[in-house]
């Protein structure tokens, strides 16, 4: 096995290609784990994905601890990651610290929050807690956006650069730049000292994460623009189910090899 990923590692990897995945429960962790990835997130996008809400915002503090816990069970080698949730830290650093212990008391490494909360950022770094940042489209400023759009467009890409700047001082090792135009991300790669993530944010990146379901095609909607099915998981797993039926139903499963 790989020696073990750990921030600084990730950190020292600016230029390269570093592989990011989410993942939500043991199984989903280590299936990422095997496959070598650099980083695995708990992304607070649990909530669209594994439990059904219309977007991250109701996502509780207790549903990361919760999926954090798990997703370590199945994470050896890549750096775990946990996502803040929305309400956990904007209001003050001190419950940014609070909010990023109970993150790594349920196992992970680094924590990553949305936006240039610059006070937020070098509180944890300063509790010994590395942080992600996270600029462009970020999920938990949905309303204030008016929705999912593009961010950094024309005479706003001021605006983003800006952001990922401040948070780099501010500490973070590493930075996530979501449906940005290519151009801006690449303006923000050359420019921090720090790797950048993207998802919809172009070639350009240091690396790349995406959604472990949105990759394995676990869906039966169409991938977005910024991602794509690696594998039709979907209909791959309705058939093997089906399959399983038919066996149930003809008395083909479970047989005496099934039995004790």
């Amino acid at each position: 096995m790989a020696d073990k990923m750990t921030a600084p590692k990730v950190r020292n990897m600016k230029g390269k290609r570093i592989v990011c995945l989410t993942a939500y429960d043991a199984p989903t962790a280590a299936i990422a784990d095997a496959a070598g990835v650099d980083l695995i997130l708990v992304g607070d996008s649990l909530g669209n994905v594994v439990l059904g809400y219309e977007n991250t915002l109701p996502v509780s503090l207790g549903e990361m601890v919760h999926h954090t816990r798990a997703a370590r069970q199945g994470c050896k080698r890549a750096l775990l990651a946990a996502d803040m949730p929305f309400g956990t830290f904007q209001a003050s650093a001190e419950d940014a610290v609070r909010s990023g212990v109970e993150l790594v008391k349920a196992g992970a490494e680094a924590v990553k929050l949305e936006g240039p909360y610059e006070d937020g950022i070098e509180g944890l770094v300063a509790a010994g807690i590395p942080v992600m940042g996270h600029v462009g489209m970020t999920p938990q400023s949905v309303n204030a956006f008016g929705g999912y759009r593009v961010q950094g467009r024309g005479k706003k890409s001021d605006l983003v650069i800006d952001a990922a700047k401040r948070i780099e001082d501010a500490g973070a090792f590493c930075i996530v730049l979501e449906v940005i135009p290519a151009s801006v991300a690449e303006k923000i790669t050359e420019t921090l000292s720090i790797p950048t993530i993207g998802i919809g944010a172009g070639p350009f990146c240091d690396g790349e994460i995406q959604v472990f379901h949105d990759i394995l095609g676990l869906t039966s909607e169409p991938p977005l623009k910024h991602t794509r099915h690696f594998l039709n998981g979907y209909e791959q797993m309705v058939k093997a189910i089906d399959c399983y039926a038919e066996g149930v139903r003809k008395g083909t499963f479970p047989t005496e090899e099934n039995s004790f």
